[in-house]
């Protein structure tokens, strides 16, 4: 290869480097965030016979160039520029952050904050399902379960503690992560969290009725009377405050130095946060709330079912910001007057979000995005939307989108008929004991008919996603493939017997992995299971240790320790270039569980060790150990073979062989 040349394609095929903000690249992609991807001449990359393929994900315009020779064409890229294109992995996803619109901008930097409480999430929401099931009026018979059998009220108690205590302390929560997502010092973001829900302050889920009495105390501070008002349960108000406390944290720090800087940076940044969130920015956000809950009053009360139909629609992306605290002083006040309409729209969003999660269970191949989904989607239907909607939903864009149409149609539908609750409880199927008698029937029937609706659309949607993408993730490796690219061969049509017999001179590949071998077109990652980074197979590690698969030259070996390639010294000039990859998307554990023994041009011979790494340390974090072994440069060989398509396999076992190919000179 001549890299040079083919940098100078690269650069000329995706648009100039005036159409290139960044790149960089990973073991075998160059990966460019483009001003325009629509300048890029697709063609010419797919017929370059130096590359393998190209896919745009996640902002980001992706080449398979192939170990050993993607940092040397990188090398040439940037040489080739006049300007600095060149910036780290980390850097290039903050570049591609900024990348898009502003909606889906917003939707990443919530993801960013979110993910991380996924789990908490998933756990309370999960446990105050299982409490409103308990404590739910009538559900199963004339009392709740909790009065009709007392010994468990212990045990309801003790459920709802643990199932509350995440949800009204989400503002300790939100502060450490929105805190380190916006730049500043996490532990900082908590301590203002934990000042917005401090003990002494109102409870956030008492203040409007304690307003409204007349009871709320204040503070006199520059002669302003502040309320001394909690923010529990609450997410808008926070996120600002986190926003604020970054910025001026970071003005500090670029100010002060030294000791002065350690010293009086968090004293001031949490002094002027504390007295803006307090004085301006809590209330601000209370307001906000109930404005829009006088707002969404009005529209209903004139348009009816399109009224309707525009609260379903809005009612999950409110609870995105927490401003649907602001509905109970509402909904107490219709319900005097014969019912209230917010809380059965409300649960029609619910089951909507709830019914697109659990397609996304049926449709996902990621054992963790799967589990979760379950999880989530299960709560969701019964009332608590934050796992799904922050954990699964908004992550994967489209079945929010499809939740909230699905929940639009349904508030029309609750419109139409008329359904309102008489009380408040939990906002999902089990929501029914809170509707008027004579509208719990047709309830019961919309829920279903919104379930139904959000359930089959996503997974007529996720299914064509599957099919066209090889995933339901839009950003997964190879998510939005080019013209003319397939998507993976399912497990099912995976030849179970090698279809050909190896040549008499064919290069053995030996396993350098102790495990369960599997066909390469069942891994959940697409770029892998279409072949798109060479042929092989893969292999699911029991043991955490990887060897040399032949004798040869490391062209790869990242300091993270998850991927390796080596190339063959053939004196004929036929190389073969193995790829072994562990598991998918570890680069981003930065080295952790991992531990390399060889670098980049050293000489190994088949069966020495090129590092071991922690199998339930990696599992436990949420990533795949799954091990792709590839030729990487199968297209300029010979037929790629194995020797078994399924089983147990050791280390040194046969698992690959790559016949001869006349005149392949690889280099």
């Amino acid at each position: 290869m001549q890299h040079s040349e083919v940098a100078a394609r690269v650069l000329q095929a995706v648009g100039g480097e005036g159409n290139v903000v960044a790149a960089a690249h990973c073991a075998t992609r160059l990966r460019m965030v483009l001003h325009d991807s629509k300048k890029v001449d697709h063609k010419a990359l797919d017929n370059d016979p130096d590359l393998k393929g190209t896919f745009e994900t996640g902002g980001m315009f992706q080449i398979i160039v192939g170990p050993g020779d993607v940092n040397i064409v990188f090398n040439e890229l940037d040489k080739q520029t006049s300007k600095n294109i060149a910036v780290t992995a980390e850097e290039l996803k903050d570049v591609a952050a900024q990348s898009g619109s502003v909606f889906t901008r917003a939707i990443k930097v919530l993801a960013d904050i979110f993910v991380p409480l996924i789990p908490i999430l998933v756990g309370g929401g999960l446990l105050m399902a299982i409490n409103n099931v308990l404590t739910a009026e009538k559900l199963f018979g004339p009392e709740s379960l909790v009065n009709m059998y007392p010994q468990i009220t212990g045990m309801a108690e003790m459920i709802n503690l643990l199932a509350a205590a995440p949800f009204a302390f989400l503002p300790i929560l939100v502060g450490f992560t929105a805190t380190k997502r916006f730049g500043g010092n996490e532990y900082l973001g908590a301590g203002i969290g934990m000042a917005m829900v401090f003990p002494s302050l109102v409870n956030g889920y008492n203040v409007a009725e304690t307003i409204a009495a007349g009871e709320m105390p204040t503070w006199d501070l520059f002669g302003l009377s502040v309320a001394q008002a909690g923010y529990q349960g609450t997410v808008l108000p926070v996120l600002a405050v986190s926003w604020i406390l970054a910025t001026i944290e970071k003005f500090f720090h670029r100010t002060l130095k030294g000791t002065a800087d350690f010293l009086i940076t968090p004293v001031l940044t949490l002094l002027i946060t504390g007295f803006l969130t307090f004085i301006a920015v809590g209330p601000a956000m209370r307001w906000l709330g109930d404005l829009l809950a006088v707002g969404i009053q009005t529209v209903y009360d004139f348009g009816g079912p399109v009224g309707g139909f525009l609260f379903g629609l809005v009612y999950s992306p409110i609870v995105i910001t927490g401003l649907h605290q602001a509905f109970p002083p509402v909904e107490l006040q219709l319900f005097a007057q014969g019912g209230s309409f917010i809380f059965a729209t409300a649960s029609m969003a619910n089951i909507a979000q709830g019914a697109v999660t659990l397609a996304v269970f049926f449709l996902a191949k990621n054992e963790k995005l799967k589990g979760l989904a379950g999880a989530s989607g299960i709560s969701a239907v019964l009332g608590i939307t934050e796992p799904a909607i922050f954990g699964v939903n908004l992550r994967l864009r489209w079945p929010f989108y499809i939740g909230i149409c699905s929940a639009a149609i349904g508030g029309a539908l609750i419109a139409l008929f008329n359904v309102k609750a008489t009380a408040l409880g939990a906002a999902g199927f089990i929501g029914v004991v809170s509707i008027r008698a004579e509208d719990m029937p047709i309830f019961i029937v919309l829920c279903f008919v919104t379930f139904a609706i959000a359930f089959i659309s996503a997974f007529v949607y996720g299914s064509y996603l599957r099919k066209r993408n090889g995933s339901i993730d839009p950003d997964d490796v190879g998510a939005v493939p080019v013209a003319g690219e397939q998507t993976a061969k399912p497990v099912a049509d995976v030849e179970t017997v090698p279809a050909l017999v190896p040549a008499d001179n064919a290069l053995a590949i030996l396993a350098p992995l102790t495990g369960k071998v599997q066909p390469l077109a069942s891994v959940s990652d697409p770029m892998f299971a279409q072949s798109k980074l060479g042929e092989g197979m893969a292999i699911i590690p029991t043991e955490g240790r990887i060897v040399a698969p032949v004798s040869g030259k490391v062209v790869v070996a990242f300091p993270s320790g998850h991927a390796f390639a080596i190339r063959t010294q053939g004196a004929d000039g036929k190389n073969v270039e193995v790829l072994m990859h562990i598991g998918f998307d570890t680069v981003n554990l930065k080295g952790q569980f991992f531990t390399p023994r060889v670098q980049q041009g050293d000489e190994v011979t088949v069966g020495d060790v090129l590092g071991e790494f922690d199998i339930a340390g990696i599992t436990k974090a949420g990533y795949e150990v799954t091990t792709p072994v590839v030729i990487s440069n199968s297209k300029r060989t010979g037929p790629v073979i194995p020797a078994s398509a399924s089983g147990d396999i050791a280390i040194g076992d046969m698992l690959l062989t790559v016949d001869p190919k006349e005149g392949a000179l690889i280099h």
